[in-house]
């Protein structure tokens, strides 16, 4: 399989090949997460928030209070982890009871949570759903703060890490956002029915995870089909694959790479791969760009081999040490990842400022990749509410 089959499967599979002017309502919001199996969520604001940015690539009448909705209201979503926090159709709720399980003693084995939760830590994690089950939802600010600790995120107060300890392990759900600060409720009154449904087996769950991530990902290797959800060991997937290959479920391919230093990768594809690349649109004639936690991103080293693109998220990074910016937008023009902007939104001067533009060695700035551009930053500035944008001076 070359490369650009394999890139434009991705694409079509996530949704960025369809045409992003068709119609946005809620219910055509729902099953664009659906297709895409979730999207991540963050907290940094430097633009916009990074659901709206994934969601906003792909369809230009994306509205926000869509997915409040789908979140907070309809409950067709619910807030988890999955390599990160993401929002997740809640169709697929009994698949993180296993996680639920697992996290307990996982974070009860983590030196940093009980550094957090003190002597007694049964007592907080009683006194917090004792809270919760009398008051209804909370955010961690609705309890006082205690012993002096840090506001910081590595100086949570006890009840701040029980909260999040209760969160993980499927007592509490997010009920909401308010400011982007989780509000917890119990899991039984926002998903009553999905409370008490039974957990998948582990022979249930390993399929689910594998036959989905693939769906999604259309050819994949074992350890990019564990990774898509991370709920299951790469193992696990391998010993799937095996299977559903002598089973006809899946076949075996080698990818190409294009990538200077990648070599060819051996995966699993879905065996209709062939009909499906044949049935995709060609990709949407703009540039559009792309969140940084863009699911086509998500896996550094496969957008390397697809894409021959070498992205680093660099908002972590010391200053001087960075090379393109602090959150940084990749070019997306059709199937092909040409460049790169440094943005930032300033909010009180009405204005997104592009600060630099970076074009990859292949991609030449003529004049029509370089309006495409223009295009596309028009178009976020329209979606983020600024007055105009601003360019880097000659």
């Amino acid at each position: 399989m070359t490369a650009a089959a394999a890139r434009l499967l991705l694409l079509g599979a996530q949704g960025l090949l369809a045409e992003p002017a068709r119609a946005a309502t809620p219910k055509a919001l729902l099953a664009l997460v659906t297709r895409m199996g979730f999207v991540q969520l963050d907290s940094i604001n430097y633009v916009e928030r990074a659901h709206h940015l994934t969601l906003f690539s792909r369809s230009d009448g994306y509205r926000r209070e869509h997915f409040a909705r789908l979140l907070e209201r309809d409950r067709s979503l619910f807030e988890h982890w999955t390599h990160d926090a993401s929002a997740v159709p809640a169709e697929w709720f009994a698949h993180w009871k296993p996680r639920f399980a697992r996290a307990g003693a996982r974070i009860r084995g983590n030196r940093w949570w009980g550094e957090r939760m003190g002597g007694d830590a049964e007592k907080v994690l009683n006194a917090v759903r004792e809270r919760v089950a009398r008051e209804g939802p909370l955010r961690s600010q609705d309890f006082e703060h205690e012993r002096g600790a840090s506001q910081a995120w590595w100086g949570w107060k006890p009840q701040k890490a029980a909260l999040e300890y209760l969160w993980h392990t499927g007592e509490l759900m997010v009920a909401r956002r308010e400011r982007f600060q989780k509000v917890y409720d119990l899991t039984e009154r926002v998903f009553p029915e999905l409370h008490r449904a039974p957990a998948p087996t582990e022979e249930e769950h390993t399929e689910w995870a594998c036959s989905t991530a693939l769906e999604r990902l259309v050819v994949a290797t074992p350890k990019e089909l564990a990774d898509f959800w991370a709920s299951i060991e790469p193992a696990r997937a391998r010993e799937w694959c095996e299977r559903a290959a002598r089973e006809g479920r899946v076949v075996p391919v080698v990818v190409e790479s294009s990538g200077a230093d990648s070599k060819p990768k051996p995966a699993y594809a879905a065996p209709d791969w062939e009909s499906r690349l044949a049935r995709q649109p060609a990709p949407p004639a703009r540039t559009r760009l792309l969140s940084p936690f863009d699911p086509v991103l998500r896996d550094r080293a496969r957008a390397g081999r697809l894409f021959g693109f070498d992205y680093r998220f660099e908002a972590f990074v010391p200053e001087p040490a960075r090379r393109h910016g602090y959150y940084v937008l990749p070019v997306l023009e059709g199937d092909r990842l040409v460049g790169r902007v440094d943005p930032k939104f300033e909010r009180s001067e009405g204005a997104l400022k592009i600060r630099r533009v970076f074009w990859e060695p292949s991609a030449r700035p003529t004049r029509a990749r370089v309006r495409g551009l223009e295009e596309a930053a028009e178009r976020l500035a329209r979606f983020l509410g600024a007055e105009r944008v601003e360019w880097p001076a000659p």
